[in-house]
């Protein structure tokens, strides 16, 4: 149980064969749901990490169903590392396993670092926005990004620590200028791992669910 919700355990099954494990919490009432994506696998990086495992614990609380899950070569999860490119497949499946728990809900993507940056190169038609997390804006090559959800008109929110070692707020700024509809958000005092702001993070990401896709 997290805060009183009870955790599914799952699996993904990717479009190049690949089974990967995750864990659901779908809360009573849910209104909107969230594919959370962890930060870089060969950094440490598993869905049990810092913000993910936060975010996972705390957005049930506003009604909003949350999936988390090991990207490939991760933990339980088949295949290997493939930086950032065979990833995208990953975030799909997860994509396809919540819309299908909560077909009514709309869908967003919420990934941290390297999670942040795969999940920005993803143009599913079923993501209603990017919500990132200190995306560093190079696991893959900043064109691609911009040609990707920056090109697209669906929002994309970008929480930038105050002090982020790979990506500050203004240089986030620079970076993305030329997106469509992209909001950088600058969280005071963090670093790259938001330790002590979590729930800064979370509440940003509720806000913007709240103000932007109410339903």
């Amino acid at each position: 149980m997290t805060d009183d919700f009870a955790i599914r355990s799952l699996r993904l099954e990717t479009s190049d064969g690949l089974s990967l494990e995750a864990e659901l919490i779908v809360p009573e009432n849910a209104r909107a749901a969230v594919v959370l994506c962890h930060p870089h696998p060969q950094q440490g990086g598993n869905m049990t990490s810092l913000v993910t495992s936060e975010l996972f614990r705390a957005l049930p609380a506003s009604a909003l169903a949350v999936l988390r899950f090991n990207f490939r070569g991760v933990g339980a999860s088949e295949g290997e590392h493939d930086f950032g490119i065979g990833e995208t497949l990953d975030i799909v499946a997860a994509i396809n396993t919540i819309s299908s728990e909560c077909p009514e809900l709309p869908v967003f993507v919420s990934g941290w670092s390297f999670g942040a940056d795969t999940s920005l190169s993803v143009l599913d038609s079923r993501i209603a926005a990017w919500l990132a997390c200190a995306p560093p804006l190079r696991v893959l090559p900043l064109q691609d990004l911009t040609a990707a959800a920056g090109s697209d008109p669906r929002l994309k929110l970008l929480i930038i620590p105050e002090h982020d070692q790979f990506r500050d707020p203004d240089s986030a700024l620079e970076a993305t200028a030329s997106w469509l509809n992209t909001e950088v958000v600058a969280v005071a005092g963090a670093d790259h791992f938001f330790v002590g702001r979590t729930q800064k993070v979370a509440a940003l990401i509720v806000t913007t669910i709240d103000t932007q896709f109410a339903t």
